[in-house]
């Protein structure tokens, strides 16, 4: 048994320890899976983008049909509240909603009130041997289900698939969707291919990570080519550069798929330029999109 590091963390208008942090086992969190939740990354503790992870969280409410428990200014506090009681300076700040406590019954009941979660955690970073040498990854069908557009708490499919790299020594899963590339377990994929970075178009079928627009916005201050628009699997294979992005990875370079080395000529294997220059963009871009 995992031993609860005894934290300050928040849970319906309380802050307690997250060891002593209790809830209803009728929780349709709990029950269903019934729920939404972000990640925030903290920096030199300054939340990064979190008006871009509080949209993301109130588009995903939507969609389930759960009211937005709190105003901006309310999350905002909280976050604070629980990243001033961290020792560490880089953090990422969990937040999680669920429909609340009902009797058990699928039909979305009227009236309750929502489940409201959170805690701050130190982050744990990329090694330097992974930003310098770039991970591992395998691929997969991306057999989940067909709403990967909401951040779902209901995260079954994902720890299956993430359980696939791990078994074979891999740093992440790259799915595909009728020969198709979707993402990964827990990130979104990048490829890169003749200059110009592409990615999976937005659809339900995928996250919106955070990342999509930076990455975008990082693309237009280098001088770089983005595309969003379907990338076939022999287009991933075949790459001159692979990345994964998300919260807490930032973004990484991925040099080794099913076993074999990404890319081509000297730098088959090797993490590529269009990585560093991005790398370096995004270490930028967290100095001054931070609060």
């Amino acid at each position: 048994m995992q031993t609860i590091p005894d934290i300050l963390c928040y849970l319906n208008g309380e802050y307690t320890s997250l060891a002593q942090a209790k809830v209803p086992v009728l929780d349709r969190g709990f029950i269903f899976g019934d729920g939404v939740y972000d990640v925030v990354p903290v920096y030199g503790r300054k939340l990064f983008r979190f008006d871009e992870h509080l949209a993301r969280l109130t588009r995903s409410l939507g969609k389930v049909r759960i009211a937005n428990p709190h105003t901006r200014a309310e999350w905002l506090e909280r976050c604070r509240k629980l990243m001033a009681a961290q020792p560490a300076e880089d953090q990422v700040v969990y937040v999680q909603v669920t429909r609340g406590v009902a009797l058990r019954d699928h039909v979305m009941p009227a009236d309750i009130e929502p489940t409201v979660f959170m805690m701050a955690t130190p982050m744990k970073h990329p090694t330097p041997e992974q930003r310098h040498q770039g991970v591992a990854c395998v691929t997969a069908r991306d057999f989940r289900w067909e709403r990967a557009d909401i951040k779902s708490i209901s995260l079954l499919g994902n720890v299956l698939a993430r359980q696939i790299s791990a078994d074979r020594g891999a740093y992440e899963t790259v799915m595909f969707r009728g020969g198709f590339l979707t993402e990964a377990s827990a990130s979104n994929v990048w490829v890169v291919h003749e200059g110009a970075v592409l990615g999976a178009p937005k659809s339900e079928h995928v996250l919106e990570g955070i990342r999509y627009d930076l990455i975008r916005e990082l693309c237009e201050e280098e001088g770089i080519a983005y595309n969003l628009r379907p990338i076939p699997e022999a287009e991933v294979l075949a790459a001159d550069e692979l990345m994964i992005s998300s919260a807490t990875k930032e973004i990484l370079p991925v040099t080794t798929l099913d076993g074999d080395p990404v890319g081509h000529g000297a730098l088959r294997g090797k993490p590529g330029p269009v990585y560093a220059r991005l790398h370096e963009a995004y270490q930028r871009a967290k100095t001054i999109q931070s609060i």
